[in-house]
Parts: structure tokens; sequence; C-alpha cells
């Protein structure tokens, strides 16, 4: 018993939340639709360009032919196009193909003729030249082809009199009138055809069977080639069974459907548009029930279509003063909010500038520490740098000397042995060459070690120099003059005199040397030097 119980509860649930899973699921279709169909208006011009090169084409065909037959069928090709393109241009051809059937005595033509005629002058809400059409066609002569489509003007010349009249008195008499041409036109068709089911639709509508319209018509539906007037046609059909049904998000989807394919037709007769933005404006999406009655709008005066004009006039200042009403409202809750905005932010401000005054002090405080750190590192990392480079200089040059102390008392040695055996002459050549030999050596150790403290000299050096200007050592390890010169200014020797006495040059020799070098910089001469300090990373 419990289980039962359990089970029937679960079935309801899911009986509950199954419609709910579906109103969401094609509510989200349909904003994903809204916005293609965007993206389609947004480019109409495209459609409307291609529609107008189609035109062309076929005018063009047309003023190759003379043969009053050929004439006929392109003139019907180029009325097709028109249709729901320029009513005005479509019932010029008419006439024109109305002429050529008079001229060949072709009855069906005429006839033909004269319904197209009489559909166009329906649509344009030229009723009375419609109605004076079709009381010049004698109905019980007509074929069995043409007597079916008399019956579906009849139809459509009644539904857009209804919709023009807006009238209750006037609509009743007229909905009998479309009601005994429906039941005509039925009897003529087979009640398997598509015809039959699209009309027999209509009349389950009027009787409030919608689910059996509906399940009559999304075949129908279905079988239609999508970009194509007759896929349009039929989506417009299920959406205002929908609509009668009560079922406004269904509605809403087949007229986006309906609306896009006319859209990239260039049918500018466009129910589907109006019918959209006038369900829109119900739901509450004002600004795009404004934006597509605006277009819908144009489509009319393009196709310059009177009824669908005066329909669209009624419908218009209803939804413009709204989206206004709408504007004027976001305007004055942004003007609201600025004000709200504006007070806060004085009130910040306040708050703001006592809390600067209150940290400022701590700020200041702060930065002065801050520097006195940045001071003290380079500080630490200058002194860390003079203790490497003296602890690996002092272990050199203590080595040098004792190897320079032990030269000067090998060449004592040689000195006095030369002199006890009288040998001067070869003591006074040799005494020079010795000198020159060791003072080279000890430039070429102090480009070593100075090289091996800082392997990245030269490329710095370098970077202060203009790049034509720029040094390029000969050998692995050994500067030259001007590198050296300013690789014992690098090291805290900047006195003149002692660079001289080191490399055994004049001051003057220095000095030019120097001046050399700064005229290649890329920066101040007065500032080069100290530039050079902060050049080479130590090893």
């Amino acid at each position: 018993m419990y289980r039962f119980r359990m089970k029937n509860v679960l079935l309801l649930l899911l009986f509950l939340i199954y419609p709910a899973i579906g109103f969401c699921t094609t509510a989200n279709k349909n904003d994903s639709l809204l916005k293609a169909l965007d993206k389609v208006i947004s480019e109409r011009a495209k459609y409307t360009n291609a529609k107008e090169d189609a035109i062309r084409k076929l005018k063009t065909q047309k003023g190759r032919v003379t043969d009053l037959q050929e004439s006929y069928d392109i003139n019907k090709k180029i009325i097709n196009e028109y249709q729901s393109f320029i009513c005005d241009s479509a019932e010029f051809y008419i006439n024109l193909n109305y002429a050529i059937a008079r001229e060949l005595n072709n009855e069906d033509f005429i006839t033909e003729s004269k319904l197209s005629l009489s559909n166009i002058y329906s649509l344009s809400g030229l009723f009375m030249q419609a109605s004076a059409v079709f009381d010049s066609i004698d109905y019980e002569k007509l074929s069995a082809h043409y007597k079916p489509l008399y019956c579906w003007n009849k139809i459509r010349f009644y539904e857009n009199l209804i919709t023009y009249a807006g009238d209750s008195k006037f609509s009743k008499e007229y909905e009998e009138l479309k009601k005994d041409y429906r039941n005509k036109e039925m009897a003529l068709w087979n009640n398997q055809s598509d015809e039959y089911k699209k009309e027999y639709a209509f009349q389950l509508q009027q009787a409030g069977q919608y689910e059996e319209a509906i399940e009559l018509l999304t075949p129908v539906f279905e079988k239609e080639k999508p970009e194509t007037h007759g896929y349009a046609m039929a989506a417009m059909s299920l959406a205002k069974v929908y609509k009668l049904a009560g079922n406004t998000v269904e509605q809403e989807y087949y007229l986006i459907l309906a609306a896009i394919t006319d859209t990239q037709l260039a049918v500018k007769e466009n129910e589907a548009l109006l019918s959209l933005a006038i369900n829109l404006y119900d739901n509450g999406d004002i600004n795009r029930a404004y934006n597509y009655i605006g277009v819908a709008l144009d489509d009319a005066l393009f196709y310059n279509a009177r009824f669908k004009n005066s329909v669209i006039a009624r419908v218009q200042p209803i939804i413009e003063s709204t989206y206004l009403h709408k504007i004027a409202q976001q305007q004055l809750n942004l003007r609201l909010y600025s004000l709200l905005t504006s007070v806060f932010v004085i009130i910040l401000v306040i708050v703001l500038y006592f809390n600067y005054r209150h940290v400022k002090a701590v700020s200041k405080a702060r930065k002065e520490l801050r520097e006195m750190n940045d001071k003290l590192v380079k500080l630490n990392k200058k002194l860390d740098e003079t203790n490497v480079v003296k602890e690996r200089y002092i272990g050199y040059f203590m080595n040098q000397c004792a190897i320079y102390i032990n030269k000067l008392y090998e060449y004592r040695k040689n000195v006095n042995r030369k002199i006890k055996t009288g040998q001067i002459d070869s003591l006074y050549r040799s005494s020079s060459v010795v000198l020159e030999q060791e003072a080279e050596e000890l430039r070429t150790n102090f480009d070593k070690v100075f090289l091996t403290l800082y392997p990245n000299f030269v490329e710095e050096f370098n970077l202060l120099l203009k790049p034509q200007e720029r040094y390029v050592l000969e050998g692995k390890g050994q500067l030259n003059t001007e590198l050296r010169i300013f690789a014992l200014i690098k090291l805290g020797i900047t006195d003149v005199s002692q660079i001289a006495i080191f490399l055994r040059y004049s001051l003057q020799t220095v000095y030019n040397y120097k001046s050399k070098v700064k005229s290649k910089s890329i920066i101040d001469a007065d500032q080069f030097e100290e530039e050079v300090k902060k050049t080479g990373t130590l090893h």
C-alpha cells in the first residue's frame, strides 16, 4: 500500500515537472531565435539587394523576348517576385499579362491575371477594386483548376477586409461570407491534400478545437522546405492556432521562424514581424517590440500597402508611447541614481579627506624609512662588492708582489754578475726590455683579473656608446687602452696621475683617451664616468 502511494506521488511530480521543463526549453530556444532575427534584420539591405538583382535579371531576360507566350511566362516570374515585395510593380506586370492574355484570347490566362489582380488589390487595401475584379469573373464558368484559387482569394479578401475594418458590426457578415467560401473550397479538394487540411484546420480553430488543428497543421509545416515562402506561411498558421490556444511561447516560436524567413526572402508584406512585435509588447519586451514595429512600418511603406499601413497605424502609437514612457522612466531613474551617487561621493570625499590627513604622516614616515632602507641596501651592496674586490685583489697582488720581489732579487743578482764581468752594455740593453715585458705582463694580468670579476663590463660599457662606436675585444680576456682606463675608474681609481703611472702613459695621453671615449657616448660627458662606475655585474 505504501509503495502504491509513493508511486502515485512520483507520477504526479513528474506530471507537474515535465511541462515546466518543456516550457523553459522552448523559452530558451525563443531567446536564441530572437538574437538570430535581430542579426537577420540588421542585414535586411543585403536581402533586398539580392531580390532586386533577381528582378533585374528577369527584366533583362524579358527584354530579349518577342514571343507573347514567353513574355507572359517571364512576367509571371516577375509578378511572383514583386507579389510580396512591391505591390504597385506587381500590379503593373499583372496588367501587362492581362493585356497579353486578351491579345492571345486565352481564357485561362485572362482568369489567372484577374485572380492575381484581385489578390494584389486585396493585399494593398484596394477592396473596392478587388471586389470589382471578382464581380467580373463568372465562378460557374471557371475550370476545375481555377475554382479553388478563386475561393482561396475570396477567403484572403474577407480576412484582410475584417482586419482592415476592425469593427465587429461588419466583421460578422464578412465572417459568414468567408465561411461559405471556405466550405466551397474544401469541397473542391481531396480530403487528404494539404490544401484541404489547411482550410479544415481553420474550421477547427473556429470551433475551439485547437489541439486538433495543431495536430493537423504540424505535419503540413514539417513538409515545407525552410527558407521558402510556404514555410513562413505554414509557421504563421501554427502561430495563430497557438495564440488562440493560449500558448504564447509556442506562438512566439513560430512567429520568429516566419519573421526570419520572410526577412531573408525580402518579403515586405511581412505579417509575421508585425504580429511578433505585438506579441513581444504584450510580454513586456518593449525595446524589441518598438524596433520590430518600426521595421514592419518601413516594409509596409516600401511595399506601399495602404491596408497594412492602417493596421500598423493602430498599433504603433501604443508601442511607441510605452517605449517613450519607458525611456522617460529610465532617465528619471538615472537622474535619481546620479543624485544618490553624488551624495555618496561627497560623503566618501569627506571620509577620504580625514583619512588622508591621518594616513599622510604614516605614509611620509614609511616613505622616508623606505628611502633609508634603499640607501642601506645600495650601500651594503657596494660594501659587499668592495669587500669582494678587495679580497680577490689583495690575494692577487700579494702574490704578484712576491713574484716581483723574487724577480727583483734575481735581476739584482744578474746585475751584480754582469758588473763583475764587465758586461755593462749588455746590462743596459736588457734592462729596458725587461721593464717593458714586466709592464705588459702587469697589464695582461690586470685585464684577466678584472674581466674575471666583471665579465659583463665590456658589454654594458658598450651600451653607453653610439652603436657604430662600440668596442670589440681583439683577444679573449684582453682590454684595449681605452677600456683599461675606464676599468680602473670602475675600480674607484679616478686620479689621472695614478692611472698614468699604472699604465706608464703621460697625463696628457690619459686625458686624450678619456676625451676620445666620451665623444662617442650617448649620454652627457659629465655623467659618463658615474655611469661607468655602475656598469659590470660582479661575478
